[in-house]
């Protein structure tokens, strides 16, 4: 049957299908690599002569030929998966290779394997080089914003001020440190050729060495079998992988929640770039809707309960029972989802304007009251016995009278003597609170700098 594609049922077939995912993630790459898997097996036998070359190069063109929809139609009279593949693969070879397709071999040693195999493929090859890239990006950003000035905020009020670099590099660490644990969890996904229960009972009739001849046969696929395995290979080295991967998206949430947040009207510090045709609203036609940083946003909501899932599958009854069996199947969405979220975060980061007027605007906002935090700590360190409190009413006189802090504090008979003794540079603090930035542009800079060098 040919399905018309909005037939579909999942976003990720329709709306967010990535060709480049689709590669190691879809139903006919997943029926690739559990062939993959099916002639390692046979190479590895004719390795050890227990069937010719001959053989191989039989399995090797069926597995050529095999696809998803004979498979399926197979699976739909036999009501078994992989045998219904062995079957497909049988039907086209001789008599001779017959034998040897599937030998010693249990269902989950196919799967798991070729589950190991592509889930590693499709981290290394496609979702790293996207995190790789909006990385990139961000980095770009933190060394030309290094020493834009920014207010700060906590609680979503003004604090004290950084740079939007400095904002912007917090993120380069974080997702950085995210990839790198990543990059480092794929390698760790392991397969397995341990037989019905996991005790090389099928491999043991014919190998003194049943361990090694798994590890032939998973060599063949460039992955390593796991420690010990039951019917089925572990389920915490993936489960450690989504997790992390669950982590990544959350990072990149968050940037694009500060993005869609400074993107407000009435906040204006940063704007998203519209093409000429671009609409933002059915019915306002002035609207430019933040759709990119809302739309990750929307993808990471989708991606964390998945994890959750994925912790449930962690348990299997004894050797194995089959309680995941509909739910693994979902997993892919995740790694495809995560893979959407940063192309679409990449194109809109690189295309980021930052309007330097609103960031002064908005700092000078509060006509100077971001340099109380500077203020009480000057005085303190003067010798005021109870700064805080002295400032803390500063502040809400500046806020009743409408005046700057700056004017409020200079009035301030108690102050004078303090306010004397500070030196040129502390003083220029309470007339441009610009200046009390810390090493906001040095970190920004040294952070640029330093994932720089290690994804170069």
């Amino acid at each position: 049957m040919t399905r018309d594609i909005y037939d579909s049922l999942s976003p990720s077939d329709y709306r967010y299908w990535d060709e480049d995912v689709a590669q190691y993630l879809s139903e006919n790459a997943y029926t690739r690599y559990k062939l993959a898997v099916e002639l390692a097996l046979v190479r590895a036998l004719a390795k050890r002569k227990m069937c010719s070359p001959a053989v191989v190069k039989e399995v090797e063109a069926a597995c050529e030929q095999v696809t998803t929809a004979e498979v399926y139609e197979e699976e739909g009279r036999i009501k078994h998966d992989v045998r219904a593949l062995v079957n497909c693969i049988r039907a086209k070879v001789s008599d001779e290779a017959k034998p040897f397709v599937h030998m010693t071999a249990t269902s989950q040693d196919i799967i798991d394997s070729a589950n190991a195999a592509r889930w590693k493929d499709a981290t290394e090859k496609v979702l790293v080089p996207a995190l790789v890239e909006l990385e990139k990006t961000l980095i770009e950003i933190a060394e030309r914003e290094a020493e834009t000035v920014q207010v700060g905020r906590t609680h979503g009020q003004h604090a004290v001020p950084i740079t939007f670099g400095f904002a912007v590099s917090s993120y380069v660490s974080r997702l950085g440190q995210s990839i790198e644990a990543i990059k480092a969890l794929a390698p760790e996904l392991r397969g397995k050729f341990a037989g019905a229960v996991g005790a090389y009972n099928a491999s043991s009739l014919f190998f003194d060495d049943p361990e090694q001849f798994e590890k032939d046969v998973l060599g063949e696929l460039g992955i390593e079998p796991s420690e010990q395995s039951s019917q089925v290979a572990p389920a915490e080295p993936l489960l450690r992988l989504l997790a992390e991967i669950t982590i990544a998206s959350g990072i990149m949430a968050n940037l694009a929640d500060d993005m869609r947040h400074l993107q407000r009207t009435e906040i204006g510090e940063v704007g998203e770039e519209f093409e000429a045709a671009q609409v933002g609203s059915s019915t306002m036609p002035q609207k430019r809707n933040p759709i990119n940083f809302e739309n990750a946003k929307s993808l990471w909501k989708t991606i964390v309960p998945r994890i959750l899932t994925a912790f449930m599958d962690q348990i299997s009854e004894h050797q194995r029972d089959l309680t995941n069996s509909a739910s693994a199947r979902t997993y892919g969405e995740t790694l495809a989802y995560a893979v959407s979220m940063a192309k679409r975060l990449n194109r809109a980061m690189s295309k980021i304007k930052v309007d330097t007027e609103r960031l002064r605007l908005n700092l000078n906002l509060q006509v100077g009251l971001i340099a109380a935090e500077p203020l009480y700590i000057m005085l303190a360190a003067l010798g005021h016995p109870d700064a805080h409190e002295a400032v803390r009413n500063l502040t809400l006189q500046a806020q009743k009278e409408s005046k700057p802090l700056e004017e409020i504090a200079l009035a301030d008979a108690d102050l004078a003597p303090y306010i004397a003794k500070m030196s040129a540079d502390q003083k220029k603090i309470l007339s441009n609170p610009s200046l009390y930035v810390g090493i906001a542009s040095k970190k920004a800079s040294a952070t640029a700098k330093k994932w720089k060098k290690k994804f170069a």
